[in-house]
């Protein structure tokens, strides 16, 4: 496969998995600021899963410009990626309907940790069919810099969640696209 049509297939996908998540917002109650004052948690859940998933969509983006070829193990990586992100919309709505629920959070953690772990087999994939190429090693020595901080906060945001303050996962993404994703992308 021609690694432009995995581009345009994982954008297109992308694209389409980030406007569902919009289309889970629910109407107000009431037609004034109260009543979008109630919808808070539904809003909140939106703007960080949109940012969430744009931010790694960036971040693929950044790596796969600088890759000569694909092998068949990055297309089926790349279908893994996609596949836990078309299940964030639902996991968005459900942390919107239930935003201090421990279980509902739990699962929202679960598949932002599958998507960050298939992000990293895909960037490996991606090393593994260009040896070679030393932006592609460098992008993924970036990746791994950010990411030894990024994973264990995701992880104690999901143990917290199931504990002790079921929000913890939802700020620990939050803390995480705030402090290390987003101002690393803003350096480059």
């Amino acid at each position: 496969m021609e690694k432009e049509r995995l581009g345009a297939f994982m954008d297109a996908v992308l694209a389409i998995i980030m406007t569902i998540l919009v289309l889970d917002l629910k109407e107000p109650k009431t037609f004034d600021l109260q009543g979008l004052w109630e919808l808070r948690e539904s809003f909140f859940a939106y703007t960080l899963s949109f940012f969430w998933l744009g931010t790694m969509w960036i971040n693929l983006h950044r790596e796969y410009s600088a890759v000569e070829k694909i092998s068949q193990k990055t297309v089926w990586a790349a279908l893994l990626v996609l596949f836990f992100s078309s299940l964030f919309p639902y996991a968005t709505r459900l942390i919107s309907l239930a935003f201090y629920s421990s279980s509902m959070q739990v699962v929202y953690g679960v598949i932002s940790l599958l998507i960050s772990i298939s992000v990293l087999y895909y960037t490996y994939t991606l090393e593994e069919a260009n040896p070679n190429l030393d932006a592609v090693h460098r992008y993924k020595m970036k990746r791994l810099s950010w990411m030894k901080w990024d994973m264990p906060i995701k992880l104690i945001g999901l143990i917290l969640s199931a504990t002790l303050f079921p929000p913890a996962m939802s700020l620990a993404l939050l803390f995480n696209l705030c402090i290390l994703v987003i101002p690393n992308q803003l350096k480059n």
